[in-house]
């Protein structure tokens, strides 16, 4: 699940990580959420899967105020773990899933939004099944459940073809550990290697943390099994045209990560540059909005040859504005967050780069901010194209109502914010430097287009 942007607020969703076969699965699970916890800090969840069963921890806050020790589990070799910001189901519910049936339990940890989960979950309640969350993992939990399907595989495939939307999942059902991805490929899912085990995560940046060993993506409609140390690589889902998010490039993913053979970092870079032939400036200086604008402000810095400056402090004890659940929150946050140093600012033509603008809150006071510092001019410049429309595959942003590019027209938004001018990445801009090509290939743009892959309730169009 995602929410929002550092300039308003676009928070990514939610990160999993299962690690598999290995000695000190705990503490590593651990340290591989701790390296996604830029995906979600609200609250993280493991399960541990030992000889006795299976033992389910869930804690609100950052992974790194829990000691491996004082979580009082049994040895083990396996363990699935989830780092989430509530999308769907409010800020009380944390992951991994947990469900014990008869003959065998299930875990579910997911990474994306399900369109369809508030019918699935109306039928399930028809049928007497009784949810304890509105978490839309919750209902996969429960349609594997009630599959009248023979074996683990055959449930997870039953219970999938009856969803729709984005899922980036890690299972355990029957004794059997499972990753599996929607057909579309709309969030990531990385597999690696660690001696003689298996990590699986939402980015390479938490396989790198536990020395593991990047192997390959899982493929868009991939579900692999993994039993006694082999990997079974299943398809057994309709072949979609893949639709892998591009706002990943963009702001969610870390800037080490790599996702679908590109480095995230050489992604944001190029797209400052970009950004930078698209809209050159007189100013004096570039200075980033830490830390989401950092690496695409060195790319304007560089093809602009305007030094780079950091001349807005960002304070690194303080949670982002976008990952906290209520809007009166994220406000508060903002003036324990950042600084202006005056010393850099005072006189000067300023280019202030950002990753992207949803409600543009935080924007508009770190640009009162800078005039307060005695900045002469203030040219804001984002590394991405208008966000005009809501997401509905994982990301925070439930209603056109909140978004400020969809409710002020683009000439007037200058004027709201407090800027001495305003651009914004063009969307072949964007194409041409996380692809190569301007063609609208291989990812999801909805955002910023409106052409949902995927049908859901509300959804403008669909395709």
């Amino acid at each position: 699940m995602v929410s929002q942007g550092e300039s308003g607020w676009l928070t990514e969703k939610c990160g999993v990580i299962a690690v598999v076969g290995v000695p000190d699965a705990v503490a590593l699970s651990l340290l591989g959420l701790h390296g996604l916890q830029h995906r979600g800090h609200e609250a993280f969840g493991v399960a541990f899967v030992h000889n006795g069963g299976v033992s389910v921890v869930h804690r609100f806050g950052r992974v790194m105020s829990v000691n491996p020790g004082d979580l009082s589990t049994p040895p083990a070799e396996t363990v699935i773990g989830h780092v989430r910001y509530s999308t769907s189901g409010g800020s009380d519910f944390s992951q991994p899933v947990y469900l014990k049936c008869q003959s065998y339990e299930i875990v579910v940890a997911h990474n994306g939004n399900l369109t369809n989960a508030d019918e699935i979950r109306t039928k399930l309640e028809s049928e007497g099944c009784v949810l304890q969350s509105e978490v839309d993992t919750e209902v996969i939990a429960h349609l594997i459940a009630r599959s009248s399907a023979k074996t683990p595989t055959e449930k997870i495939v039953d219970a999938l073809q009856q969803v729709e939307g984005a899922y980036s999942l890690l299972l355990f059902v029957g004794g059997e550990i499972f990753a599996v991805r929607d057909p579309y490929g709309i969030r990531p899912l990385s597999l690696g290697k660690l001696g003689d085990g298996v990590v699986i995560a939402s980015e390479t940046c938490a396989l790198d943390m536990l020395k593991a060993t990047f192997v390959r993506d899982i493929a868009p409609g991939e579900l692999l099994r993994i039993k006694d140390g082999k990997l079974i690589s299943l398809f057994p889902f309709s072949e979609m045209e893949r639709k892998f998010c591009i706002f990943e490039h963009v702001y969610f993913s870390r800037p080490d990560s790599i996702l679908e053979g590109r480095s995230v970092y050489a992604s944001r870079k190029e797209i400052g540059k970009e950004l930078a032939r698209e809209s050159k400036i007189d100013a004096d200086m570039v200075v980033p909005v830490l830390d989401s604008g950092m690496v695409a402000a060195l790319g304007y810095s560089e093809e602009s040859r305007l030094p780079l400056e950091l001349a807005i402090t960002r304070n690194h004890y303080s949670s982002r504005s976008f990952i906290e659940p209520t809007p009166e929150r994220r406000s508060m946050k903002v003036k324990l967050k950042h600084n202006a140093n005056r010393f850099l600012l005072k006189g000067k033509k300023v280019v202030l780069v950002d990753d992207s603008i949803v409600r543009g809150t935080t924007l508009k006071q770190l640009i009162a901010m800078l005039w307060e510092a005695g900045t002469s001019e203030i040219h804001v410049r984002i590394s991405s194209p208008r966000i005009l429309n809501p997401c509905y595959y994982g990301v925070d942003t439930p209603n056109k109502k909140d978004l400020i590019s969809a409710n002020i027209p683009l000439g007037e938004m200058s004027v709201y914010l407090g800027a001495t001018s305003l651009y914004f990445l063009t969307l072949e801009g964007l194409y041409r430097a996380v692809s190569g090509s301007e063609k609208r290939i291989d990812f999801c743009d909805a955002c910023f287009t409106g052409d949902y892959p995927i049908k859901c309730l509300g959804t403008p169009q669909n395709k």
